[in-house]
């Protein structure tokens, strides 16, 4: 037998519906400015709130789960699309932070959201692979630099990957924007000239 249609197959496309539901229901109310409560989750995916804590045991895990979700990568797969990016990092670094603060109206109240739930937590999560603040930020960056490989030394290019990660993200343009007091187009100007004079400094070193 196959095992389509299984009562154990029938059961983790149920659980998967309902994990799925918690945390569609939580990244709505967090989408809304809320902050919600277990039970206000559990109301909103309409399962109980011992259901709610089978699959997440603490609220910090469920809303980060929830946030990490909600910042969707779309249009990330085009960025390489244009005319010569390719092999150009700087033009590729760019157009990464282009695109992070294009999403920053959407994204920026989920941004502040996580940070918030992220320095709050004790970082003690119930499963090793919960999902990590900053973790899509990294490989994001790691793509954009991707042609560097071969021609940094792999050290070099780590610290250029962390370098960027301190430019490129919501903790950048919360400086940007509560600090300094900037717009949004003038944050993404400041990220733009910041991240391409990072590559430009190390390929410097390099010998480009």
């Amino acid at each position: 037998s196959s095992g389509v249609g299984s009562p154990q197959k029938g059961r983790e496309r149920q659980r998967r519906r309902t994990r799925n539901a918690i945390v569609n229901a939580a990244a709505a109310l967090l989408a809304q400015g809320k902050d919600p409560s277990i039970a206000e989750i559990a109301d909103a995916a309409d399962v109980s709130r011992r259901t709610v804590y089978l699959y997440f045991p603490t609220l910090e895990q469920l809303l980060i789960d929830a946030t990490v979700g909600a910042t969707s990568e779309e249009g990330f797969a085009d960025l390489w699309a244009a005319p010569g990016l390719a092999d150009d990092v700087e033009a590729r670094v760019e157009a990464l932070a282009r695109w992070i603060c294009r999403r920053a109206h959407d994204t920026m109240p989920l941004g502040r959201t996580l940070i918030r739930l992220t320095l709050e937590s004790s970082g003690e999560r119930a499963a090793p692979d919960a999902p990590r603040r900053g973790y899509r930020r990294v490989g994001w960056i790691e793509e954009a630099v991707a042609p560097l490989r071969g021609r940094l030394r792999a050290a070099d290019l780590e610290r250029l990957v962390s370098a960027l990660a301190i430019v490129l993200g919501w903790e950048a343009l919360i400086i940007l924007q509560d600090v300094r007091g900037l717009s949004l187009p003038e944050c993404e100007e400041i990220m733009v000239r910041t991240s391409r004079a990072l590559v430009g400094s190390a390929t410097r070193r390099a010998g480009d």
